[in-house]
């Protein structure tokens, strides 16, 4: 059965229809009506994403308006708008336990929505300053997670082209990872190529989608190695008071090693940062899998490091306990505070003791004198 005869209309609301308004779309059975807005989640270029309820079912969704008209001129759009539903659909076939899913799609008007699974927890962006830094671990195993996100959607030929901390969503109580926005940056992509205005965050775009040239996997890869920096550090690799000074460095200079902002970071790390911000894709990592392998060695050396370290300071602990049981038993003390010292006199600055009286040999009365 094909995908369009499973869903009918599901995929293809945007296609070879009519336009229709928004109150048109609102008041109809189905579409955009079927969820009601609770309050807004965020806003961005592209538009607002709002915690929805889905009426028919009772669950909570993320619903995000997309307005396409800001995006582009008026005889772009309808090309922009199958483009969106292409995207969407490529989302929407993505089955991994940290990509939400996508439920729904349609068109507003001139604007577009879509209806994906709503995501509990923080974004990882209130992790990226000084101060709100997360623990090294727990920072080395979001990023496994990610790369092996990527890894997978890589795998299915979804490319995700905006990688970046506010598009992660943790939610350390219940352990749970979300990978946001599949697919949307692409479609805001293409309209925005045609004015040379560039999409996204670009700290953390790879040199290859600064220049505006073809991208695959390896771009998303290098937004990661970005991220990870970002998230051990709180500070970005390259910065630049200007829009020219940033783009600059990102093509051309190495970004500084990730030990200049923390030292006690171990070198496989920094390595593998290295690796993964390389300015030629074909030197950086060929997979999200591959980089997730590396991040698991440098996480297991350092909890072997831990154990390590925590053996050492336990036998140590067992061998000064051991020594002052031995000292006890032959009567010394190890600690020199602890033992019981016989000083004479003079050590101690007292007086020395008063002489005896001399007696003379007593007399009796009938003795002379």
């Amino acid at each position: 059965m094909k995908d369009d005869d499973a869903a009918p209309g599901f995929w293809r609301r945007l296609l070879g229809r009519a336009k229709r308004t928004a109150a048109l779309a609102d008041a109809g059975p189905g579409g955009l009506a079927r969820y009601r807005r609770e309050r807004e989640l965020g806003r961005g270029s592209m538009g607002a994403v709002y915690l929805a309820t889905d009426l028919q079912t009772g669950r909570p969704v993320a619903l995000k308006l997309l307005a396409l008209q800001r995006e582009c001129s008026p005889e772009d759009l309808v090309e922009l708008r199958q483009r969106f539903m292409r995207e969407a659909r490529a989302a929407g076939r993505l089955e991994h336990p940290d990509i939400p899913r996508v439920l729904d799609a349609g068109e507003m008007g001139d604007d577009a929505w879509i209806a994906m699974e709503y995501a509990r927890g923080q974004d990882l962006s209130g992790y990226t300053r000084p101060g709100r830094l997360l623990p090294i671990k727990e920072v080395l195993r979001v990023a496994i997670r990610v790369a092996r996100v990527l890894g997978y959607a890589h795998s299915q030929g979804v490319v995700h082209r905006d990688i970046k901390p506010a598009n992660v969503m943790l939610d350390r109580e219940n352990g749970g990872l979300k990978v946001m926005d599949f697919g949307i940056a692409r479609v805001a992509d293409s309209s925005r190529t045609r004015t040379g205005v560039v999409l996204g965050t670009p700290s953390f775009m790879s040199p290859e989608q600064l220049a505006g040239l073809s991208v695959d996997g390896r771009s998303d890869l290098y937004s990661l190695g970005v991220m990870l920096y970002q998230l051990l550090t709180g500070q970005l690799p390259h910065q630049s008071e200007s829009m020219a000074g940033l783009l600059h460095q990102i093509a051309n200079q190495p970004a500084p090693d990730v030990r200049s902002h923390r030292p006690e970071l171990p070198e496989a790390l920094a390595q593998l940062l290295a690796l993964a911000l390389e300015k030629r894709p074909e030197l950086r990592y060929a997979s999200g899998e591959q980089m997730a392998q590396d991040l698991e060695a440098v996480l297991a050396a350092g909890l072997a490091a831990g154990r390590a370290e925590q053996s050492a300071q336990r036998q140590e602990v067992k061998a000064q306990a051991q020594a002052v049981a031995a000292s006890s038993e032959a009567g010394d003390s190890v600690d020199p505070y602890a033992q019981t010292v016989r000083l004479d006199p003079a050590r101690t600055g007292q007086n020395p003791p008063a002489p005896s009286p001399s007696r003379q040999p007593s007399q009796r009365p009938d003795e002379p004198t």
